[in-house]
């Protein structure tokens, strides 16, 4: 609203300014934006939200819900895969992590520079929340669907979604 409200006065003041001088409205257009945003994550804060979540990981899926998310992927549990598949899955994991943490920054850092009235937990809250429910829960939904996978599963693994954002929001935040 503050910014429409600014714009308009901008447009207002050019077409005064063109009709008092008698010249065409076009010469008096800016060419560069009325509010630009500078945006700056935070390496670091990038780098501890991708660490925590690789810990999170760890504990969800190995103390937590190791037995039951391997048992719902039909996976033999007396079976340990080989080291290599294991340091494939932690690559690929940090990278995600990485991605993850990073894309949300600059999410939260926009969404920063709208005005609310929102306290630093809603803020949190609001940003873990409604990213995971626009981008993570359907996505979570149409592989449970899709892959005929169970609902079990799709609480385990959209349970993990909805925590590494809130992990990530928590650190991107405070640091």
């Amino acid at each position: 609203m503050l910014l429409q409200s600014r714009r308009l006065i901008e447009s207002q003041k050019i077409i005064l300014q063109a009709f008092e001088t008698n010249h065409e409205i076009s010469t008096f257009i800016q060419t560069k934006p009325l509010y630009t945003m500078e945006m700056h994550i935070n390496m670091m804060a990038v780098g501890v939200a991708v660490v925590a979540n690789f810990i999170f990981g760890f504990i969800w899926y190995t103390p937590l819900f190791g037995k039951a998310w391997a048992v719902e992927m039909k996976f033999d549990t007396s079976v340990k895969p080989p080291s290599s598949e294991m340091a494939k899955g932690m690559i690929f994991m940090v990278i995600g992590n990485f991605l993850m943490a990073y894309v949300f920054a600059s999410n939260m850092m926009a969404w920063s520079h709208v005005p609310n009235e929102m306290s630093t937990l809603e803020n949190i809250l609001s940003a873990a929340g409604f990213t995971w429910l626009g981008f993570y829960l359907p996505g979570d939904l149409g592989s449970t669907v899709w892959e005929k996978k169970s609902m079990k599963l799709f609480a385990i693994n959209t349970g993990y979604h909805f925590g590494t954002l809130l992990i990530a929001a928590i650190v991107l935040t405070y640091m």
